[in-house]
C-alpha cells in the first residue's frame, strides 16, 4: 500500500500542475489575441513576450506536468488493476483523455500564434479557457464522491458546480466593469 501512496502524491503534484499550465496557457492566448488591437510599435514586443511565455509555459511546466500525472496514474493503476472495473475511474479516465486532448490543441494554438496566424478571437480563447475548469470540476466531483452517488448525481452536482462558478464570474466581471 505505500507503494500507492507514493504514486499518489506524484499523481496529485503533477495534475495540479498540468491544470495551473492549462489555466493560464489559453489566458495567454487571450493576451496575445488582444494585442493585435495595439498600436504596430507595440504589438511585435508584446506578441513576441506572450510567445516566449507561452512556449515556456507549455514545454516546461504543462507537458512535463501532464507527462507526470499520466504515470502517476498509471502506476496507481498497475499497483490496484481492480480500480479500472469502477464507473467512478472509467468517467475520470474519459474526462483526462479529454484534458490530454486539449493539451494538443493548446500547443497547436501556441504554435500558429507564433507563425503569427489568427487563430481565434479573445472572446473565443476566454471561453476555451474554462474548458480545464469544467473538466476539474467533473474529475473532482467524481473521485471524491465515487461511485456513491452515480453517474447522474456526480453530473447534477458537477452542473451545480459549475453555474455557482459561472455566476461568480459574471459578478466578477460587472464588478470589474463598473471600476473602470
Amino acid at each position: 500500500m505505500p507503494w500507492y501512496l507514493y504514486a499518489k502524491i506524484f499523481h496529485l503534484i503533477g495534475m495540479v500542475s498540468w491544470m495551473a499550465g492549462l489555466f493560464y496557457l489559453p489566458r495567454l492566448f487571450v493576451y496575445h489575441a488582444e494585442a493585435r488591437a495595439l498600436p504596430e510599435a507595440a504589438r511585435g514586443p508584446v506578441q513576441t513576450q506572450l510567445g516566449v511565455m507561452m512556449g515556456r509555459l507549455l514545454h516546461i511546466i504543462t507537458v512535463p506536468a501532464l507527462v507526470m500525472t499520466c504515470l502517476g496514474g498509471v502506476a496507481m493503476l498497475l499497483l490496484v488493476p481492480a480500480l479500472l472495473t469502477q464507473p467512478w475511474l472509467q468517467v475520470k479516465l474519459a474526462l483526462v483523455l479529454a484534458l490530454v486532448g486539449y493539451t494538443v490543441w493548446c500547443a497547436r494554438v501556441r504554435a500558429a500564434l507564433a507563425r503569427g496566424e489568427t487563430v481565434a478571437t479573445a472572446a473565443r480563447f476566454r471561453v476555451a479557457n474554462e474548458v480545464p475548469t469544467v473538466a476539474l470540476v467533473l474529475i473532482c466531483t467524481y473521485v471524491v464522491l465515487k461511485d456513491g452517488i452515480g453517474l447522474l448525481g456526480g453530473v447534477g452536482v458537477s452542473l451545480v458546480m459549475i453555474v455557482l462558478l459561472g455566476v461568480g464570474i459574471q459578478a466578477y466581471a460587472k464588478v470589474r466593469a463598473r471600476a473602470g
